[in-house]
């Protein structure tokens, strides 16, 4: 058992709005993850999406108006919600839920933006 430092593991990440599992408990996985730019519109009909904020900033779009979270603000887009995260500059972020995601893409955009081709 050792400890997971977050920051380290979304930093090493190559492709934004990718996800790696971190830590598994009482049924939910821990995942970080990086973006930049907005992910496409969707949503996650069977799962509630748990966004807490490592470093930078984000703002969650949503239908009925946006929420911008900074870092070390958490905030979960409730389960049928459809919402489009968007970061002007680079994100980091702590995802909480039961599934990586719980459809093909997860919003992920078609477009493929790695950090080495920035």
């Amino acid at each position: 058992m050792e400890p997971v430092d977050l920051c380290d593991h979304a930093a090493a990440l190559t492709e934004y709005w990718s996800q790696k599992t971190v830590a598994e408990a009482n049924g939910n996985l821990f995942k970080v993850a990086k973006g930049i730019g907005a992910t496409n519109w969707h949503t996650h009909d069977d799962q509630d999406e748990t966004f807490l904020v490592l470093r930078g900033e984000i703002t969650i779009q949503l239908r009925m108006g946006d929420v911008h979270l900074s870092e070390g603000d958490l905030f979960v887009v409730p389960r049928g919600v459809e919402h489009c995260p968007l970061a002007a500059d680079e994100v980091h972020l702590l995802l909480i839920g039961p599934s990586v995601t719980s459809n093909a893409l997860g919003g992920k955009p078609a477009w493929s933006y790695s950090k080495h081709s920035a």
